[in-house]
């Protein structure tokens, strides 16, 4: 069926200000990428629509929509600190969200194999009530309340980005068909995603946070996926695998202090990919999220487009030579405490 990307110049609209590093060029890089390497004509680009309302507010509050449009009709503004918008910011927020809603659907209709939404803003860290750290819609917390309500059982979340994505882990925290898996910076932005916090009431156990210390490379992030995340997702059995993709834990980011390299994210996509061939018939759907060195995100991209398409990608960019703390007795704490773990 093939692998397929989603793309809207609406992306390049959103303007969260002077300097900001998410910015325009990040998409201009990837689209950079895609045409010059080639992968853009090996891939499917698959049709855009804005997100529809009633999507919108199966994870989010109306007050959030009415916010966002008055400010960016008043000529944009900030949100928080790290936040802010312009005029055109809240239909690119929308598109945004219709892009990740749109590539799950075709994963889940069958139209492709794989799809990757190449959006802007991001989204995982946007709450219920609140737009924060870069992102105003939570586009892949919207494209899984869409599979729910469209027959699936039972979905996997694994976020890649080196934040936690608070807002995602919230709007799923108490939904035991969802299982949400983090691997990130602790602590770091925004504060969340300690091992113990493991969803709560009917969720509980569902969701599975790694909080990696501060330069943590390629070896942590691997370990953490054999031992924790591909026995996680093959004890959940989802129909579908979402990925919430960033690039921000790569060593020449400026944002974060992970030290992962591009080849060990492409090797971590290939893992999902593996996964998701034995556990759901290869349905796997990528939302962007962070990633703010403009040379490492586009070569991450294509690596990930690659790691699709189960072909290899080299790394222009190459490993860093920092030693990396050990995690094994974090490791060893979350696969004997985690219900979904324990015992085997």
């Amino acid at each position: 069926m093939g692998v397929g990307y989603l793309y809207d110049p609406a992306f390049l609209e959103h303007d969260a200000g002077l300097g900001h590093p998410e910015s325009p060029a990040r998409i201009r890089a990837i689209l950079n990428l895609l045409e010059h390497s080639g992968l853009g004509e090996q891939v499917q680009r698959l049709p855009v629509m804005p997100v529809e309302d009633e999507d919108i507010l199966r994870v989010h509050d109306a007050a959030l929509l009415e916010r966002l449009e008055r400010l960016a009709d008043a000529g944009g503004g900030r949100l928080d600190p790290d936040t802010s918008i312009g005029t055109r910011s809240y239909v690119a927020a929308r598109m945004a969200a219709g892009a990740a809603l749109c590539g799950a659907r075709d994963v889940w209709l069958g139209e492709v194999q794989s799809a990757f939404a190449l959006t802007r803003p991001p989204g995982h860290h946007a709450e219920r009530e609140r737009a924060m750290g870069f992102c105003l819609l939570n586009n892949v917390a919207i494209a899984a309340r869409w599979l729910l309500t469209n027959r699936a059982r039972r979905i996997a979340i694994v976020d890649l980005d080196a934040h936690h994505g608070n807002g995602t882990a919230a709007a799923f925290a108490d939904d035991a068909r969802v299982l949400y898996v983090s691997i990130h910076q602790y602590p770091w932005y925004p504060s969340t995603g300690d091992w113990r916090e493991m969803g709560s009431g009917a969720g509980q156990g569902t969701e599975l946070n790694i909080p990696l210390p501060a330069e943590s490379g390629d070896g942590n992030l691997l370990f953490a996926m054999d031992e924790i995340v591909v026995p996680a997702l093959r004890r959940h059995a989802p129909e579908i695998i979402l990925v919430s993709m960033g690039y921000d834990g790569h060593w020449a980011d400026p944002l974060t202090w992970l030290l992962y390299s591009l080849r060990g994210l492409y090797l971590a996509v290939v893992r999902l990919v593996d996964l998701a061939g034995a556990l759901c018939e290869g349905r796997m759907a990528l939302v962007l999220e962070g990633g703010y060195d403009l040379e490492a995100l586009g070569h991450g991209v294509g690596g990930t487009m690659s790691a699709l398409l189960g072909r290899d990608y080299p790394d222009p960019l190459g490993p860093a030579t920092e030693p990396e703390p050990s995690i094994e007795a974090l490791v060893g704490m979350i696969v004997s405490r985690h219900p979904l773990l324990r015992g085997g």
